[in-house]
C-alpha cells in the first residue's frame, strides 16, 4: 500500500493536486488537517480515495477528533496533533497511538516534516505543502506499508 501524505493546506490545494498527478501507484491520499475543507476539494478533483481529519483551524478540539486506519502493516493512528500537543514533544502521541493498539502514528500541526521510531511507533508529520517551517521547502509524504514494514520518503518542492 502506497500513501501519500499531506497536512496543513490551509486553502492551497494546487500543490497537492499537481502532486498527485505526478505519483505513481498511490492507493490512498491522507490529509491532516487544517484545512477540512481542503482535504474534500482534493478528493473531489482528483476523484481518488481520501481520509481526511480536523486540525485546530477547523474547530476540532475534541479528543475524538482521529481517525484509525487499518493496514496490513497494523493500525495507524491519524491526528492533526494539537490535541497531542505535538509542538511541545511527542510523548502524547506515541502514548495515544499505543492506547489504541496502534503501530504508526501520522499528525501535521508542526508545519515540520518528521519521520522517525520513538518508543516502537513509527512517526510521520509530512510537513506542509503551502506554509513551511523551518527554513524548508514545502513537503509531503510518501509512506510505503506491506505486512512486514512501513517506510516513508519525505519530500520537497523544488
Amino acid at each position: 500500500m502506497r500513501i501519500y501524505v499531506i497536512s496543513d493546506t490551509h486553502g492551497r490545494t494546487d500543490k497537492a493536486v499537481e502532486i498527485y498527478k505526478t505519483l505513481r501507484d498511490i492507493d490512498l491520499i491522507v490529509h491532516l488537517g487544517d484545512y477540512w475543507n481542503d482535504a474534500q476539494i482534493i478528493k473531489n478533483r482528483l476523484n481518488a480515495p481520501l481520509i481526511g481529519v480536523k486540525g485546530n483551524m477547523d474547530g476540532s478540539f475534541t479528543r475524538e477528533g482521529y481517525h484509525i486506519l487499518e493496514t496490513d502493516f497494523g493500525q495507524i493512528f491519524l491526528a492533526h496533533g494539537h490535541m497531542e500537543y505535538v509542538k511541545y514533544g511527542l510523548e502524547n502521541i506515541v502514548y495515544k497511538a499505543k492506547s489504541l493498539q496502534c503501530v504508526a502514528a501520522f499528525f501535521g500541526h508542526t508545519h515540520i516534516p518528521l519521520f522517525r521510531e520513538e518508543q516502537g511507533i513509527y512517526l510521520l508529520n509530512p510537513g506542509s505543502l503551502s506554509m513551511p517551517r523551518g527554513g524548508r521547502n514545502g513537503s509531503y509524504a510518501v509512506a510505503t506499508l506491506t505486512e512486514n514494514s512501513l517506510d516513508a520518503a519525505i519530500l520537497y518542492l523544488p
